[in-house]
């Protein structure tokens, strides 16, 4: 099986958070939760809090934000892939295979669809629920790991595409290790 990561490795940039500066053209109140989101992160890259309380918190504010705003998240993110699924690289259209497995920091949700569309049924995401923003599955960095493993308890990875020395966790489980940048694919295992 082959595994990719999708932000910047198969898709051409970082979709929650364009999914959220999208939606920021829409409401100007999602200006309020970029702040706090930013503080979340820079705890987390110190190292004050564990990835577990940065999924948590990611989600709940995700969650509290769009259903006090009474907004429906699903139509919007249907509309997001209208506008950006053109922005798959092309290379992945020409090596897909019937049993790729894309796993990603960005929320299930959000993933589906694109998945859908491009033909890829097996999807490792962050899972939250959108209604009351408990985390289920957190897929970010070394939390990549239990999450692949628990799909694949015993999976093998034949080439593992990333854009990121952040996925260097699952680096050992795989035959071959691809770097993405931009359109430029590097092997460095």
């Amino acid at each position: 099986m082959n595994v990719y990561d999708f932000d910047g490795t198969i898709y051409d940039g970082e979709s929650s958070v364009e999914f959220i500066l999208e939606y920021l053209r829409h409401d100007v109140k999602v200006l309020k939760f970029i702040p706090m989101m930013i503080r979340v992160m820079i705890k987390y890259e110190k190292g004050l809090i564990t990835l577990e309380d940065f999924v948590n918190k990611y989600a709940a504010e995700v969650t509290k934000f769009f259903s006090d705003n009474n907004v429906e998240l699903m139509p919007l993110v249907k509309d997001f892939w209208d506008k950006h699924e053109d922005r798959i690289k092309p290379f992945y259209r020409q090596v897909r295979r019937d049993d790729d497995v894309i796993i990603t920091a960005s929320p299930e949700f959000m993933m589906r669809d694109i998945c859908n569309r491009i033909g890829v049924k097996n999807l490792i995401a962050t899972d939250f629920d959108i209604k009351t923003g408990e985390v289920k599955k957190a897929c970010f960095r070394e939390g990549k790991i239990p999450c692949f493993r628990e799909a694949f308890p015993e999976g093998v990875i034949d080439d593992f595409y990333t854009d990121s020395i952040n996925d260097e966790f699952l680096f050992p489980f795989a035959k071959r290790v691809f770097m993405v940048k931009k359109h430029r694919i590097e092997r460095i295992k």
